[in-house]
């Protein structure tokens, strides 16, 4: 389960790491207020009613905090009624882990469509700025259960997004738990990132991945800091003019697909890279190949995008 970007301006973060650690700091600092009685949400806070006006202020910011849970409902759908009582339920469970939005689609067309809602009930989730389908229909509880157990993964894992801190029903707080001690090899990379050092920031991941070879984050991480060095000295005027006048120049046309993900352009770098694949032979067809694995995991495995291009990469291969 890997979001994809939902961003207004529709550009992919290629600072996804930093934005990660900074989200994780407002969630600690959420957490922080919460064991002081400042901000903690009452359970009825968990679910709230969304509108167009409304959206970008309670999930797309909140999402930068907590996992937000988008129910698509109307008061005329059957299914709904059966299908929102677990869902509001399930949200009181895990007790700020999500958030909860419930947005009725008579009354908000344009987020329907937005979303490519096709039917309803319909739930989404949005995970610091970006969005995923999870299910459609009155799914039973259980799989509702493994969805939400696996969207509060992700946020953490990748975005470092630990909800907020929402005490019990009965109001008695609980001890915070105690935190992890930031890692040290990824801070480095963090703060290289913030500095521009890009060749700091690649060599720190790189480190990291030698202890720890299936570390996420730092695989994330490298992915993205080669990119952004790949591309930083690039003229894309020039670079896009060489593409096009030698389409058979593989070199041109990975350095088209890397200045088209890092401006957000995730289908199409995706795409030129699988005609690559599928027009080549040899070291320039592996070169492709290779540098198409290596733009999935700046978006991440399971974004439907990488799942899409993954297929056709292996029709292009076999």
């Amino acid at each position: 389960m890997q979001p994809r970007n939902m961003s207004m301006s529709g550009v992919v973060d290629l600072a996804a790491v930093k934005a990660a650690g900074e989200a994780k700091q407002k969630a600690e600092q959420a957490r922080a207020d919460a064991a002081q009685g400042r901000g903690a949400p009452a359970p009825s806070g968990l679910v709230i009613d969304v509108s167009e006006a409304t959206f970008e202020a309670e999930v797309l910011q909140r999402s930068a905090e907590v996992p937000v849970v988008i129910d698509f409902w109307a008061e005329w759908c059957e299914p709904c009624k059966q299908l929102s009582p677990v869902l509001e339920r399930l949200t009181q469970e895990y007790a700020g882990r999500v958030l909860l939005a419930k947005i009725d689609v008579d009354q908000n067309q344009m987020l329907m469509q937005q979303f490519g809602v096709q039917g309803i009930p319909a739930v989404f989730a949005v995970v610091a700025g970006q969005a995923l389908p999870l299910f459609q229909g009155a799914a039973p509880e259980q799989q509702i259960r493994a969805t939400l157990d696996q969207l509060v993964q992700v946020a953490e894992q990748r975005f470092g997004i630990t909800g907020l801190a929402a005490p019990p029903e009965g109001g008695e707080e609980q001890p915070a738990a105690p935190q992890a001690p930031e890692d040290p090899v990824l801070a480095a990379a963090q703060e290289a990132l913030d500095a521009g050092d890009l060749s700091g920031a690649i060599q720190a991941y790189r480190n990291k991945l030698t202890d720890e070879p299936g570390n996420v984050e730092a695989k994330v991480g490298l992915a993205m800091a080669e990119l952004l060095s790949r591309v930083r000295e690039m003229d894309a005027r020039q670079v896009r003019k060489d593409a096009a006048d030698r389409p058979d120049d593989v070199a041109a046309q990975l350095q088209v697909a890397d200045l088209d993900m890092a401006g957000g352009h995730v289908e199409d770098a995706f795409g030129r890279l699988v005609d690559t694949v599928r027009r080549t032979a040899g070291e320039d067809r592996d070169a492709a190949r290779v540098r198409l694995l290596e733009l999935f995991e700046v978006i991440g495995a399971e974004d439907p995008r990488v799942i899409s291009a993954r297929a056709a990469l292996a029709r292009a291969l076999f």
